[in-house]
């Protein structure tokens, strides 16, 4: 059966298995700056899958579509071959004046097969392309064994010194953003506004294919670190941590990542990715403590194809991509010198 793509209306998306092709996905971004454009793929197996296309107009006139982590259970040859069919064949569900399309893929990197397909490698990643997935199948017993000694030795420490995990509702979302305003102010990130977090807790409670939960560390009334999963069929993410900048010593953020691993693998989840690490083990790179700590958890470190373009008017694409790489530089290089 030849793969076909149908488009259909807003709360028709099929069940996917990753967050970033869901509904809840689709009405989250087009509250907030994307318009999403969703399709029932046919052809590629026994059930439809979903298809979230995200579009934005940017400054100077270009216009971005954005595929994030499309049909993530399908091999890549059949996914690479997505930006030709929409462009070609739904011309007409797509904005006017496309720039480009980029496709983020959730695949293990294999660049002959994409560069075949006429894509090429964007300048910047949208969704890390590097990450640690961990199984859930084996036992909490053996899935301790499985991690590096130091980790395990730390969330011993936590419950040992009286670090508590507990889940929370939505409601306590404001003050886990403070405390990830304080992380972003230490660890230099960026982070969306209170409100977008909100409103992703608001519509995960009104979407039955995505549960959210929200796990806190707590010492002795004090809030030490607080992490943001979710779950989609048999998959666990973690998506956003925030940690206090004081009682560090206590290792509260191990506690709250290992508690969390315990109730999805109870919940029925079979992997749990933690979502973004260097692509090496470099210690001069910026973000080598991350690395350490997310690898300390055992798993497999999966490279992903990461984002590659579809370049639809070929010159102005160049120049959104030169763009692209210029303001990268500087904040990667230049502000964070300062």
């Amino acid at each position: 059966m030849a793969v076909e793509l149908v488009p259909v209306s807003a709360g028709e998306l099929p069940a996917g298995s990753t967050l970033l092709q869901t509904e809840l996905w689709a009405r989250l971004k087009s509250e907030f700056g994307w318009e999403a454009h969703r399709f029932r793929v046919t052809g590629v197996g026994g059930d439809d899958r979903p298809l979230l296309l995200l579009t934005r107009r940017m400054r100077a006139g270009f216009a971005l579509g954005y595929l994030p982590h499309p049909l993530a259970d399908q091999p890549l040859d059949t996914v690479a071959t997505l930006p030709t069919r929409l462009t070609s064949a739904l011309p007409d569900r797509l904005p006017t004046g496309l720039t480009l399309l980029r496709v983020d893929f959730a695949h293990e990197a294999d660049a002959p097969g994409l560069t075949s397909q006429g894509l090429r490698r964007a300048p910047v990643d949208i969704q890390p392309a590097s990450t640690v997935v961990v199984d859930l199948d084996p036992q909490p017993t053996d899935l301790l064994s499985s991690m590096k000694p130091k980790t395990r030795y730390n969330i011993r420490l936590a419950e040992k010194r009286g670090v508590t995990v507990r889940e929370v509702s939505g409601s306590f979302l404001p003050r886990w953003y403070a405390l990830y305003r304080e992380t972003a102010e230490r660890d230099r990130i960026v982070l969306h506004s209170g409100e977008y977090y909100q409103r992703l807790f608001d519509l995960a409670d009104e979407e039955p294919d995505v549960r959210l939960r929200l796990l806190i560390a707590e010492h002795e009334g004090d809030l030490l670190a607080g992490i943001v999963v979710s779950q989609v069929g048999a998959s666990a993410t973690y998506l956003y941590g925030a940690s206090s900048n004081v009682k560090r010593n206590l290792m509260a953020s191990y506690a709250v990542q290992w508690e969390a691993m315990r109730r999805v693998r109870e919940d029925g989840c079979r992997t749990y990715d933690l979502f973004g690490i260097p692509p090496t083990d470099d210690p001069a790179h910026p973000m080598a403590g991350l690395y350490r700590f997310k690898t300390g958890f055992g798993g497999r470190i999966v490279h992903r194809a990461g984002c590659w373009d579809a370049r639809v008017q070929p010159l102005r694409a160049a120049l959104f991509c030169a763009a692209e790489r210029a303001r990268t530089f500087y904040f990667k290089r230049v502000r964070r010198s300062f």
